[in-house]
C-alpha cells in the first residue's frame, strides 16, 4: 500500500480543491504520483508523516504507540485492511445484488424482445403496418375473440357464416384496437374485409338493444355502398337484437327517428347529405345524435375531399351533432390520403393507424394490363376484340361521363351482349334493379361511371375494363379493386391514348409495384411538376364520341347546319336585290338609301323610304304656301 492509497482512505467522502491547494499537497507528499514513483511506507516514513500531520484523537495513545509501536502499527494496518476488505465485500455484495437485478431485467427484456419479434414476424407475414403507441398484438383466430375479449359467440358464428374462416389482416389488428376503445385510421386493399373490421367490435360493445336512440352511425359516400353496409350489419347482428336502419326516404325517416318517437333504434347507416337534411331541418332537428358512441366513416378519403365531389363541409356539421363527450371515431378506406392522416393526428385522441400492404397500391390478386388504342375511336375496336376472344362474365366497364356510358351502351346493345348501364341520370329504383340483376348474373357486362368504383362488393367479378383512363392513382386503385376480392383472381385492362400520356407514369408505377410487367420507358417518363399536377387534377380531358358513327353523325349535323345558314344568307341577299330593283323602278328614284342596300335590312329601308316621302311632302307644302 502506498501513501496515496492511505490518504485516499482517510479522506474518503471529502471534497478537496486540488487546484487551489496543489502546492501544499506536493509539499506534504500526498499528491497523486505515477506508479513508478510510488514507495512503500516504512516506520520512519510513517513517523515523519504523523509528525507533520495535525494531532488526531484516536483510541491508541501516543505512549502506547511508542512503547508498542510495531504491534499498534500492525493493528492499525490490520484495521485499515479490515476497513478496506469490508468496503470490498460491500461492493461485491452490491455488485452481486445489481447483477441479480440486471439478470432479471435482462431476462425480462429478452422475453419482451422475443415477444416483439414474434409480433413483428406475424405483422410482416400479413403485411400489417402500424403507427401509434401501445399497439396490441394482432389476433390470429376467432377463439381469441371469445376467450380474451369475451365477444359474444353468436356474433362470431354470424361472422363464420359469412364465409370467414380466419381473421383477415385488417381485422387481425383493427379488432383488438377497437375492442380497447381506441380511435383507428385503417387502410386496406379493396375486398379485404374492412366492413367487418369495424362492425364486429362495435356490435360487441353496444351489448344489445337499448331505448337511447342511435349509438352507432356509419357514413358512406354513395347510396349503393350504404345499402351494402346495411345488409352486412343486419347479417352480423342477427340473434343479438340490435336494430339497424338506413335512410332511404327523408320524410319517412323524420317520422321514425324524430324527437317524439320511442327511440327503438341503435344503428344508422346513411349518406352525409340525407343526414344533413334531417339535422338542419327547422328549429327541432329530425334526428338526434347526442347519444352516439361510435362514428365510422367508410371511404374516408372520398368524404374528406373538398369541392363539389367531397363532403368535408357536411362532415363538420355531423361531428357537431354527435355531442356525446365519449364519442369515438374510426375511419376506413382502401387508399391513404395525406389530408385524412394529418386530420386524424390533430383531432383524434390517441389514434392508431393501421395499413395493410403497401400504401395506395392495387391488389396483388389482380392481373393488370395497359393497352394502347391510339385515339378514341380505337377503344371501341379494342373492346370488341376482347369480348370477341372470349370472356368470363361478369364484366365491369368504367367510363368518364354518363354521356359516354349512354353512347357505349347503344353500341354494345346490338352486339348480342347482355349489357346495361348505371349512372346518375337513372332513378334509384332503376339503379337498384340493375345492381340486383348484375349480382344474379342476368347482366354480363355493366357500364358504369365512378359511382360504382368505391366500396361496392360484386362477388366474382372476373374482368374490369377501364375504357377511359382514370384521372388519379386513387381512382385507378378503386376501379381495379372491384375484382380480385377475397383472394379471388381477377383481371384489369386499362385503355390509354396519346392524350393520357401525362398521367401514364403514375399508373404504370402502381402496376409495377404490384408485381406485373410494365415497359421500362413508361417508368422513366418525366414526372409532372406541382403546378402541372394541380392542373391535371382539376381538369379532365375532353373526349370525343365513343363510336365513329357518332362522329360521322355529328359531322353531318354540322354540315347540315352550315348549309342551312348559307341558304338563309343567300335568300336574304336575293330579297335585298329584288327590293333594290323595285326601288330603282319607282318614280321617286331614291339613290342615296339604295347605295348601301346590301348592308341594310329591309325594315331599315322601309323606314328610310317613309322619311324621304315625308320630307318631299313638306317641301311641296312650302312651295304652295304664299309668301
Amino acid at each position: 500500500m502506498n501513501s496515496y492509497d492511505i490518504f485516499r482512505n482517510l479522506t474518503r467522502g471529502i471534497k478537496f480543491n486540488h487546484k487551489k491547494f496543489g502546492d501544499d499537497l506536493q509539499r506534504i507528499g500526498v499528491s497523486k504520483r505515477d506508479k513508478n514513483q510510488e514507495q512503500n511506507i516504512d516506520r520512519e516514513g510513517t513517523h515523519n508523516l504523523s509528525e507533520r500531520e495535525p494531532k488526531i484523537e484516536s483510541e491508541f495513545s501516543s505512549k502506547d504507540f511508542i512503547e508498542n509501536g510495531e504491534e499498534n502499527w500492525n493493528v492499525k494496518l490490520f484495521n485499515d485492511r479490515i476497513f478496506d476488505s469490508s468496503l470490498n465485500t460491500s461492493k461485491k455484495s452490491g455488485k452481486n445484488h445489481k447483477d441479480g437485478n440486471s439478470n432479471i431485467k435482462s431476462e425480462r427484456q429478452k422475453q419482451l424482445e422475443m415477444m416483439q419479434q414474434k409480433i413483428n414476424r406475424i405483422r410482416k407475414l400479413n403485411g400489417i403496418h402500424v403507427w401509434g403507441s401501445d399497439i396490441p398484438e394482432p389476433l390470429l383466430s376467432f377463439d381469441q375473440l371469445v376467450q380474451e375479449y369475451k365477444v359474444n359467440e353468436v356474433l362470431v358464428n354470424n361472422l363464420i357464416n359469412q364465409g370467414y374462416s380466419t381473421p383477415m389482416p385488417i381485422q387481425m389488428q383493427a379488432w383488438p384496437l377497437m375492442l380497447q376503445g381506441r380511435e383507428v385510421l385503417g387502410s386496406a386493399p379493396t375486398g379485404s374485409g374492412k366492413t367487418a373490421a369495424f362492425l364486429v367490435p362495435i356490435l360487441h360493445q353496444l351489448q344489445g338493444p337499448k331505448k337511447k336512440g342511435f349509438r352507432f352511425v356509419v357514413l358512406a359516400p354513395t347510396r349503393e355502398l350504404a345499402k351494402q353496409t346495411h345488409r352486412e350489419c343486419i347479417r352480423l347482428s342477427e340473434g343479438i337484437g340490435l336494430r339497424c336502419h338506413i335512410i332511404s326516404n327523408v320524410n319517412r325517416a323524420r317520422k321514425m327517428f324524430g324527437a317524439h318517437t320511442a327511440k327503438k333504434f341503435d344503428i344508422l347507416v346513411t349518406t352525409p347529405n340525407r343526414l344533413i337534411y334531417l339535422l338542419q331541418e327547422g328549429d327541432t332537428p329530425g334526428i338526434d345524435l347526442s347519444k352516439v358512441e361510435w362514428l365510422v366513416i367508410d371511404e374516408s378519403d372520398r368524404l374528406f375531399e373538398a369541392g363539389i365531389r367531397g363532403f368535408r363541409d357536411q362532415l363538420a356539421v355531423i361531428y357537431k351533432a354527435c355531442s356525446n363527450p365519449l364519442v369515438k371515431r374510426a375511419l376506413f378506406s382502401a387508399t391513404f390520403a395525406f389530408e385524412v392522416q394529418h386530420w386524424c393526428k390533430l383531432n383524434l385522441d390517441n389514434v392508431a393507424m393501421v395499413s395493410i400492404g403497401a400504401r395506395n397500391s392495387a391488389s396483388e390478386d389482380v392481373k393488370q394490363e395497359l393497352l394502347f388504342c391510339g385515339a378514341e375511336h380505337g377503344k371501341l375496336f379494342a373492346l370488341r376484340d376482347i369480348l370477341r376472344k372470349g370472356y368470363k362474365p361478369p364484366v365491369l366497364i368504367f367510363v368518364q361521363t354518363k354521356e359516354r356510358a349512354k353512347e357505349l351502351f347503344k353500341e354494345l346493345v346490338y352486339d348480342n351482349i347482355m349489357v346495361d348501364a348505371i349512372h346518375a341520370d337513372r332513378t334509384q329504383l332503376q339503379r337498384d334493379k340493375v345492381v340486383h340483376a348484375f349480382r344474379e348474373r342476368k347482366i354480363w357486362v355493366l357500364i358504369c361511371t365512378e359511382l360504382m368504383a368505391r366500396g361496392i362488393d360484386f362477388k366474382g367479378v372476373n374482368l374490369v375494363i377501364n375504357y377511359d383512363f382514370p384521372q388519379s392513382v386513387i381512382s385507378y386503385i378503386h376501379r381495379v379493386g372491384r375484382t380480385g376480392r377475397a383472394h379471388h383472381v381477377g383481371r384489369a385492362v386499362t385503355f390509354w391514348t396519346l392524350d393520357d400520356k401525362p398521367k401514364l407514369r403514375s399508373i404504370a408505377q402502381i402496376i409495377h409495384n404490384s408485381g406485373h410487367v410494365v415497359p421500362e420507358w413508361m417508368l422513366t417518363l418525366e414526372k409532372p411538376g406541382k403546378r402541372r399536377k394541380k392542373t391535371l387534377q382539376r381538369t379532365t380531358p375532353v373526349r370525343g364520341h365513343v363510336s365513329q358513327y357518332d362522329v360521322y353523325r355529328e359531322r353531318e349535323f354540322f354540315q347540315k347546319k352550315i348549309k342551312e345558314t348559307k341558304s338563309r344568307k343567300l335568300a336574304k341577299k336575293a330579297l335585298r336585290e329584288t327590293e333594290v330593283q323595285e326601288n330603282d323602278a319607282s318614280p321617286l328614284n331614291i339613290e342615296q338609301p339604295l347605295a348601301a342596300s346590301d348592308e341594310i335590312s329591309t325594315k331599315k329601308l322601309k323606314r328610310k323610304h317613309q322619311k324621304v316621302d315625308m320630307t318631299q311632302h313638306n317641301e311641296t307644302k312650302r312651295k304652295k304656301e304664299p309668301i
